[in-house]
């Protein structure tokens, strides 16, 4: 079985619709065609040369070895891994069902696949750096395989989504098919660079340090800063405001959460509270 990364649109824009309809889609614009009638993949290159006559050979090349295994290679039991551009987290699921066509579906949702996805979100600083670095390739879907990351994946999904230890790591064993593999794919060398400021904040700032951290960063950006104390803070641990002397317009309440976690709705409501 294996592991397909899927990106809801370049900038996350459908992921509340594929988290929600627990479905992963096809997102070409204009695609109005039924997927599985080709049996080669040259086939669905020629259509899109047809629909998109400005596109590049390469680029056809590349959207035609996209969309291919969508329709003919995926299989029920397949688990599909889904990076978030709004959150840092990734949602991963299993495929339960064959490929759907939609011939009066709303453009660009025309082919789409069913999916179970397994849990809650998962924070990224639980995955291992080479694991990011193939979530962040700039595919919008392509099967992942660099470092054995298959059995990886699965291995996690048996251990509750635990970060991986240091004995469990493996080496590369890559191999070769037919689709677009990750590790020909360019990086998001953005998103890779956040994930390493995250990590080097996660070991440094713990607990009260992270409030301290924050603090700073508003009075660099010109804010007056008034910080908690250690201990309890009765739901705040930073208030600042902008002007002369903090006499602005602008004001802020923080609390701050050293954890990896999402932030729960308790949370939130403590805040809301506060302020």
């Amino acid at each position: 079985m294996a592991v397909w990364l899927v990106r809801a649109g370049s900038a996350g824009e459908f992921e509340d619709k594929f988290i929600s309809e627990r479905r992963v889609y096809v997102t070409w614009d204009g695609l109005d065609v039924n997927l599985s009638a080709f049996k080669q993949r040259d086939q669905i290159q020629t259509e899109l040369a047809a629909r998109y006559p400005d596109a590049k050979p390469r680029t056809l090349q590349n959207w035609s070895s996209q969309i291919w295994p969508f329709a003919q290679r995926m299989q029920a039991g397949d688990l599909v891994v889904l990076p978030l551009k709004t959150q840092p987290v990734v949602y991963i699921g299993k495929l339960v069902g064959d490929y759907q066509f939609a011939i009066d579906g709303l453009d660009p949702f025309f082919h789409w696949r069913a999916v179970e996805w397994i849990g809650e979100a998962i924070p990224r600083s639980n995955f291992s750096q080479d694991l990011l670095y193939s979530f962040g390739a700039f595919m919008t879907i392509c099967r992942i395989q660099r470092n054995n990351a298959e059995e990886r994946i699965r291995s996690m999904a048996r251990n509750g989504w635990q970060p991986e230890t240091l004995q469990q790591l493996v080496c590369d064993t890559a191999t070769a098919s037919d689709e677009v593999a990750v590790e020909e794919a360019e990086t998001d060398l953005e998103r890779t660079g956040k994930d390493h400021i995250v990590r080097l904040i996660e070991r440094r700032f713990k607990g009260h340090r992270l409030t301290t951290l924050v603090a700073a960063i508003l009075r660099a950006q010109g804010f007056s800063v008034w910080q908690s104390p250690e201990g309890a803070d009765g739901g705040v641990d930073v208030l600042a405001s902008n002007g002369v002397m903090g006499f602005g317009g602008q004001a802020i309440c923080v609390e701050v959460k050293s954890g990896t976690g999402l932030v729960d709705r308790p949370t939130v409501d403590k805040l809301l509270g506060a302020m």
